[in-house]
């Protein structure tokens, strides 16, 4: 057995690759749906906030910084509702990614979901929800593989 982290996607390559298919899969139904390539990349950037997950919170600021999100965005992300920066949909959004994320801690109120429904509708709901669902998934395998966040330069 070699030394360092095992990398559970190459251990299980077909999982991984059904993984990535789902993530394609939930971006498309959420850019069907109305979302944003912005938000969709806000709601990555939340959950791998909340999980402490430096490989993908440096690939999706990247990813976010080059479709025209703004570093001011970016940076008050995790403090968002002490902002005015987000629109009411990016704050629904934002609010599911955390449920989702944060499981543990109970599901989503009945009057919680009613609430962001109506501002999001179900279709975006549902496309928010598994966007949010797909990229915690992703943070579990790189946190565990120990997937590697270079210096910058």
């Amino acid at each position: 057995m070699k030394a360092g982290r095992i990398h559970v996607g190459e251990g299980a390559p077909a999982v991984y690759a059904g993984l990535h298919r789902m993530s394609e899969r939930s971006e498309k139904a959420a850019l069907e749906a109305g979302i944003d390539r912005k938000a969709i990349e806000l709601i990555k950037m939340r959950a791998s906030q909340i999980n402490g997950c430096a490989y993908c919170l440096d690939l999706h600021t990247r990813d976010a910084l080059e479709i025209g999100e703004t570093t001011g965005r970016l940076a008050v992300l995790s403090a968002w509702r002490e902002t005015t920066r987000f629109t009411p949909e990016e704050e629904a959004m934002l609010e599911l990614t955390e449920v989702v994320t944060r499981i543990s801690e109970g599901p989503l109120s009945e009057a919680d979901q009613e609430r962001i429904v109506g501002v999001l509708g179900e279709e975006r709901f549902a496309a928010a929800f598994w966007v949010a669902t797909v990229i915690n998934s992703y943070n579990r395998v790189a946190i565990t593989s120990h997937y590697p966040v270079e210096p910058e330069g």
